[in-house]
């Protein structure tokens, strides 16, 4: 496949999450089906292109699994009618998003698995490493793959374990001992839902309760959204089986050293969430302190790129004591109908998405804060839009530090030669964007963004992998 299509989106220099998973246990017996898209909708910030339910009825026969998936958004793709035939009290559900070449409907999950023991439902988020490695070992035991992502080979993995254990807790966690890379995984299997985290605890999960069901969502939003209480995170390299006794813990294959993807403070995550106890939203209003203590400047008003920059600003206004205004209008019904344009078009998909309020900037030296620069073609853009709307000044400042690195652990940060900052300093980087001046988080400033924590992976600025890559690209092959 070709590598330099493989992040040629209609916005090709926003990053993306790969996905959100989600699952519930209704002891009572209720229909789920309903709850888990409501879950879903609340995660669609982690995955655009495709959707998937599956639910089962723990007092019915075993095995009898229902699911519906597809391409789109959560709104698109699921009806009333299509809920309605999904009847079941224990259920996991999926929001995807892919790269170009690998979107399309057999790669939608939840992934469902009928084998000798039962049936297993299984929604991951994260990204292995070894995936090649594991396909071609199970390729070679007779396994025959129906898709081209990871979170088969896991599902797989599990299968198999589960023949020679007591139960499918112990296959999970036999099976997450083979696995490198990043997952937090929810199964159904038909008496029990079950949440794993790897041991670096890459990407979040976590548990809730409402009445007397216990759900796993990979943010705590999608708790607050169904009116459930939250618990607590699933901790890395925890295995949390729930079946109509409760919950139960395993924390046998937990190690000291975490790499908690910091990005997800910055960017992926919705600022409404906490993850591992920290809030989303204080971590960005803190980076946002942060550029305004190492990056200050004169100006005259301090503005977010929607939606990730706006809690940053907010803290840059309050560290500096600009004031905060409002300059850009977001249209937030570009969703994946939208028709991409053509290269030459470039240019009017930003303003699709995003204008300027030109009453707010007109005259105005303008702070403009954003998450990131990727390869800075968005960046270019929107500081020409700001400039061409009367602005005197633009200064840039990114709540996040340059991207050097590519991510293997389940985001999208593109190779390294497509990544601005690889080959150009921060002042060659101003002048590409078009900027007044330019300043980054610094990389020695990130731990403050989750209090102290040193447990966090930084490769996609250090390069400082916490796992092995692999010697071969494959993220356009196996991403979700």
């Amino acid at each position: 496949m070709d590598k330099s299509a493989q992040f040629d989106t209609w916005d090709s220099d926003e990053l993306h999450e790969e996905c959100g998973v989600f699952g519930i246990y209704d002891f009572d017996g209720n229909d789920i089906a309903s709850t888990i898209y409501y879950g879903l909708f609340a995660l669609q910030h982690r995955g655009q292109e495709s959707c998937g339910i599956a639910v089962s009825d723990t007092n019915g026969p075993k095995g009898s699994v229902k699911s519906y998936k597809g391409l789109g958004l959560v709104n698109e793709v699921f009806t009333p009618e299509s809920l309605e035939g999904l009847q079941g009290n224990i259920g996991v559900g999926h929001v995807r998003y892919s790269t170009a070449g690998a979107s399309n409907r057999e790669n939608t999950q939840p992934l469902v698995l009928n084998y000798v023991k039962g049936t297993l439902a299984l929604a991951h988020n994260g990204n292995l490493v070894n995936a090649m490695e594991l396909k071609d070992k199970l390729s070679y035991t007779g396994a025959i793959f129906q898709t081209t992502i990871d979170s088969e080979v896991i599902a797989y993995l599990i299968a198999r374990e589960r023949l020679q254990t007591r139960s499918v807790e112990e296959a999970v966690k036999n099976a997450m001992v083979k696995l490198k890379g990043a997952y937090s995984l929810v199964i159904m299997s038909p008496r029990k839902l079950i949440g794993a985290r790897d041991p670096f605890g890459f990407h979040p999960l976590c548990i809730g309760k409402r009445g007397n069901s216990y759900i796993l969502a990979s943010e705590s939003t999608a708790l607050d959204t169904i009116g459930a209480d939250f618990v607590r995170d699933v901790e890395p390299g925890e295995v949390v089986m729930i079946n109509k006794d409760g919950i139960h813990s395993d924390l046998s294959l937990a190690q000291p050293t975490k790499a908690k993807c910091i990005f997800e403070y910055i960017y992926f995550a919705r600022p409404d969430s906490y993850i591992d106890n920290i809030s989303v939203y204080n971590s960005r209003i803190m980076a946002g302190r942060i550029l305004a203590q190492t990056h200050p400047v004169e100006a005259d008003i301090v503005v977010g790129v929607p939606d990730s920059g706006n809690a940053a600003a907010y803290g840059y206004s309050l560290e500096s004591g600009i004031q905060l205004a409002t300059a850009f209008v977001k249209n937030s019904y570009v969703g994946r109908t939208f028709i991409k344009p053509k290269q030459s078009m470039r240019e009017s998909s930003v303003r699709v998405k995003l204008n300027v309020i030109k009453d707010v900037v007109k005259g105005k030296r303008v702070i403009m804060i954003d998450d990131s620069i990727v390869r800075g073609t968005t960046s270019e853009r929107i500081v020409r839009m700001l400039k061409n709307a009367g602005a005197s000044e633009v200064h840039v400042r990114i709540s996040s530090p340059p991207f050097l690195y590519p991510c293997y652990f389940g985001v999208d940060v593109p190779s390294d030669d497509q990544l601005i900052a690889h080959n150009n300093t921060v002042e060659n980087i101003c002048d590409m964007i078009g900027a007044d001046s330019l300043g980054y988080l610094g990389v020695d400033r990130l731990s403050e963004l989750i209090e102290g924590d040193k447990g966090y992976c930084d490769a996609c600025f250090t390069g400082n992998y916490p796992i092995e890559p692999p010697t071969e690209d494959i993220r356009g092959e196996y991403d979700r």
